[in-house]
């Protein structure tokens, strides 16, 4: 690694500006971890320096985490990723289209690459995106996970499953899916199936520790966290960068997580000729989408530098990640700052490339 400094030197003219509280940066190359710094306030009050070891909502970055303990299931022969979802979520049998029955069902690998039809309202406005942000929000709730499935149970589906793509709630089904094959808590089974494994010791759902949590500028920009009643698959990790770091080597092969076919399985485009990807362009122009993951399909097409092949999903609160196997590459970039998503996100990406040797 060269240029690092030209990172320390752009995230401190942020924190300087007023834009940003504080974050931490990691990169892993050859399955090391070449860099790991902090940068401005743990918590921008009472001027608490940040920390490498400093907690963060995850927020979305749990879905990939998700989807690679659904895939310990599958390459046990427990979890087939073509079962409709009714099979095993039964309140969810029988989906609708436009007052019809579904030309097919739901099935897992719909939800885990969210061509399911049951999408998060919020992110539009027609009459079926409205009855899900009633019944559902944003999804921080205060809701039982069999609560939760119910809320979307008298639901209509915005499109036949399998024919569009469109961020939903995809995998917060797949962790109620996970809790009811092991009959365990889901982050029970995570902890024992991925984060001991990989090494993620500081990687929960909910605050482990309020005095190491990173606090925004705006404490009323990240949500409550502690208002949860289940383990939202979707939304509701806090980790560390250092053990998100941890995950992303193990996504490119390094530790026995999962299968190097299986890790091919998530990390490869699965939307199928023909799908309305209309929506997924809008939020990763350039992508595809594997499981749990969007996948980038060349150089060009988006906003960024980059290589064909690798990965990301990115956190609402401010937290974003990539992975790239064709420079051995792994980054993750933790802050609290969700009204800067749209410039934090394309810059990391940009201070981080030029360093590279």
């Amino acid at each position: 690694m060269c240029r690092t400094n030209v990172i320390e030197r752009a995230l401190n003219a942020e924190i300087s500006a007023g834009r940003m509280p504080g974050a931490v940066v990691g990169i892993l190359r050859g399955g090391e971890t070449v860099y790991l710094e902090a940068f401005g306030y743990r918590d921008p009050v009472a001027r608490t320096p940040m920390t490498t070891d400093t907690l963060f909502w995850l927020a979305s970055m749990t879905k990939p985490v998700v989807t690679a303990g659904a895939l310990k299931l599958y390459e046990r022969g427990l979890l087939i990723l073509d079962t409709p979802v009714g099979e095993l979520l039964p309140a969810l049998a029988d989906r609708q289209v436009g007052g019809a029955p579904a030309h097919r069902q739901p099935t897992v690998l719909d939800l885990l690459r969210h061509t399911s039809g049951m999408v998060e309202g919020m992110l539009g406005s027609s009459p079926v995106h409205e009855l899900y942000t009633e019944a559902i929000g944003d999804g921080m709730t205060s809701f039982t996970g069999e609560e939760f499935v119910e809320r979307l149970v008298p639901l209509p589906l915005l499109h036949q499953p399998g024919e569009v793509w469109h961020y939903g709630w995809g995998l917060d089904l797949v962790g109620q899916i996970i809790e009811g094959i092991t009959g365990r808590r889901l982050g029970d089974y995570l902890r024992e199936q991925v984060f001991e494994p990989v090494g993620m010791n500081d990687t929960a759902f909910g605050v482990s520790d309020e005095n190491r949590f990173a606090r925004a500028l705006d404490p009323t920009a990240i949500p409550d966290l502690s208002r949860a009643r289940f383990d939202s698959g979707g939304a509701g990790l806090v980790g560390t960068a250092p053990d998100y770091l941890r995950f992303i080597g193990a996504l490119l092969g390094y530790g026995e997580l999962l299968h190097r076919k299986t890790r091919e399985f998530m990390t490869t485009d699965q939307l199928p000729p023909g799908t309305d990807e209309s929506w997924l362009r809008r939020m990763e122009p350039g992508y595809g989408f594997g499981l749990g993951v969007a996948v980038r399909r060349g150089v060009a097409g988006g906003p960024t530098a980059g290589s064909p092949g690798e990965f990301t999903w990115a956190g609402a609160g401010g937290t974003y990640w990539w992975a790239d196997p064709a420079e051995d590459l792994g980054v993750v970039f933790l802050t609290h700052a969700p009204d800067q998503t749209r410039r934090y996100f394309p810059l990391i990406r940009a201070l981080v490339l030029q360093s590279l040797d």
